[in-house]
């Protein structure tokens, strides 16, 4: 197929900002090749971050307000970023920002309307990739694996760490994946309370010491003992993990410091399947030094962080990936990863003229 250009726009769950990845995708000798043209991460401004934190208290009505506003935002964004780079893309992706995930209520929401990235762009738009999937019984969730054996097939395990960590990997020739914990959005939470928006490169967590008490009550989360397909969200976060790490009388670094040896811990556990193997790490947290070394301290695994597009956008690039392949009616969403009944093609288009 000829090279196609898509635009990807990634929304996490610690609300870091809008990470952009204007990509090239093309097929070669039944492999798929990408490029990523260029990358733009816009911070949000205080008032729509505040909005988007509270989002799932809202009213109905409150809320689909958001959704439009939101989804104006992003569509006012795109479009700047195209203009700077005089590249048109053939379609925009979007994650969306979760303001819910309930798979076993079979819920989950993300928002930020495509008809409105739709109405200030010109361009077609997909969004809401996860619902085909949620209604064939899956979790909905992760999305991303489907392009880490598409795109990123040479590294035995890819791991990403954001608000929430994941992996994906190849077991018996059979596709795997599932969310293992909270990483930055647990960090940056006790990073709050001591009045900084981030533990960059873990400077603070060193400084306390493991609770080991605290520790074994956060390993010891029924969530962890759960066979894959599972995923996670804000409201497992709330519900379970801030529970037990508001119920310590422990002190915030020691805290801090607990959570990171929670985190290398579970990261390590979820790759047992491989003695040794090639393990590549993308996401915020792979910018945090400390997080990293206590991994590389627990792990036999040849940890491998790329480049800084990769780190910071390898997800926006997957997600225009995967908006390529529902254009393209191809499989985006694996039964094997979410537990649906079948493989399918998740993704509202928002078709223009």
């Amino acid at each position: 197929m000829k090279k196609v250009t898509g635009l990807g726009l990634m929304s996490g769950t610690s609300l870091d900002g809008l990470d952009m990845a204007l990509c090239s995708f093309r097929q070669e000798e039944n492999r798929w090749v990408y490029e990523i043209i260029s990358t733009k991460t816009v911070c949000y401004p205080d008032s729509l971050s505040r909005q988007l934190a509270e989002a799932h208290k809202y009213s109905g009505l409150k809320l689909t307000k958001l959704d439009q506003e939101y989804g104006r935002w992003l569509g006012n964004e795109a479009k700047q970023f195209i203009k700077d780079y005089n590249i048109l893309p053939s379609f925009i992706a979007s994650h969306g920002h979760t303001v819910f995930h309930q798979p076993e209520n079979r819920i989950t929401l993300q928002i930020g309307s495509g008809a409105e990235i739709l109405s200030a762009t010109c361009i077609t738009t997909i969004t809401d990739f996860r619902s085909v999937d949620m209604a064939l019984g899956g979790q909905g969730a992760p999305l991303v694996p489907a392009g880490d054996w598409l795109l990123f097939g040479d590294y035995d395990f890819c791991l990403n760490l954001g608000g929430i960590a994941n992996i994906s990997y190849l077991n018996d020739n059979k596709k795997l994946a599932w969310d293992i914990c909270p990483v930055n959005m647990a960090l940056n939470f006790i990073a709050g309370k001591m009045n900084k928006k981030m533990d960059i490169d873990g400077i603070e967590g060193k400084k306390g010491k493991v609770n080991k008490q605290l520790l074994e009550e956060l390993n010891g989360l029924e969530f962890y003992n759960t066979i894959p397909p599972k995923s996670l969200g804000r409201e497992w976060f709330e519900e379970k993990f801030l529970k037990i790490l508001l119920n310590h009388s422990a002190s915030w670094h020691d805290k801090l410091r607990t959570v990171y040896e929670h985190i290398s811990l579970m990261i390590v556990s979820a790759c047992l399947s491989h003695r040794k193997g090639r393990l590549l790490v993308t996401g915020g947290g792979a910018h945090n030094i400390f997080l990293i070394e206590r991994i590389k301290h627990h792990s036999k695994h040849d940890i491998i962080i790329p480049g800084k597009d990769i780190i910071d956008f390898k997800e926006a690039l997957i997600f225009a990936f995967l908006g390529l392949l529902r254009l393209e009616n191809k499989v985006n969403c694996l039964s094997s990863v979410t537990g649906s009944s079948k493989d399918s093609i998740g993704g509202s288009v928002y078709q223009s003229n």
